[in-house]
């Protein structure tokens, strides 16, 4: 298990002085969902990208991550990550070796992330919540892999707003089915044995064990509708 440094009480963010009262906090706001649409909105197609950023390099999720990036970079997308290490890494350097647009959207964080060097265009973000609208509005697909609390908050984020009929449904992979087997038996025996969702709600992901198949799935979702 990977051992985390915590961030250290100097390490937190400190807000500009101009930015101190909401009002002016909101054209920060503003600025970033201009640049992030005057941007993305020139990508074409994209998948995003999701996964812990304390994967190492060589792990067997790094490999299948990049294999996974590379294999839809091929089928002629563009990929997203949150630009940082581990899974987002692996992907942004499977995009590459494609020869594919590769993509990042970082965001300011206490114990700064840098982008990784695979990315060929960044997007620099202070606000979560603009990030997240982001990997959303230009996505034609998600692709979760095995993570953390960042990558549960996408992945019921993506599946919350489908459901929701807040956004048109889009596939949503869910990568390595032993890692989410857990996950999915806790969703469908007690989320669903409550009452809290319904059959149809466990249809809005699919599941993928290899990287060709996560393709597939993305193709046939776009050739059936």
């Amino acid at each position: 298990m990977a051992k985390i440094k915590p961030c250290a009480k100097k390490d937190v963010l400190v807000e500009d002085d101009f930015l101190q009262g909401d009002t002016w906090r909101i054209f920060r706001i503003m600025s970033e969902f201009v640049d992030g649409f005057e941007i993305l909105s020139k990508i074409g197609r994209a998948v995003s990208i999701f996964g812990s950023a304390r994967t190492k390099p060589g792990s067997r999720h790094y490999k299948l991550a990049e294999e996974i990036a590379y294999q839809i970079a091929k089928a002629g997308y563009a990929i997203i990550t949150g630009s940082g290490p581990g899974l987002m890494e692996a992907a942004n350097k499977g995009a590459r070796a494609a020869k594919g647009h590769s993509i990042g959207l970082n965001i300011q964080l206490p114990c700064e992330q840098k982008p990784n060097r695979f990315v060929d265009t960044v997007l620099r973000f202070r606000y979560f919540f603009v990030r997240k609208v982001m990997f959303v509005k230009y996505a034609k697909a998600f692709v979760i892999l095995p993570g953390g609390f960042g990558t549960l908050d996408e992945f019921f984020e993506a599946i919350t707003l489908i459901q929701t009929n807040r956004i048109d449904k889009f596939p949503v992979v869910l990568f390595d089915s032993k890692y989410w087997k857990p996950l999915l038996e806790w969703l469908k025996s007690t989320v669903y044995s409550h009452g809290n969702i319904s059959k149809e709600d466990l249809k809005l992901f699919v599941l993928a064990d290899e990287p060709k198949e996560v393709v597939q799935v993305i193709k046939r979702f776009y050739e059936e509708t």
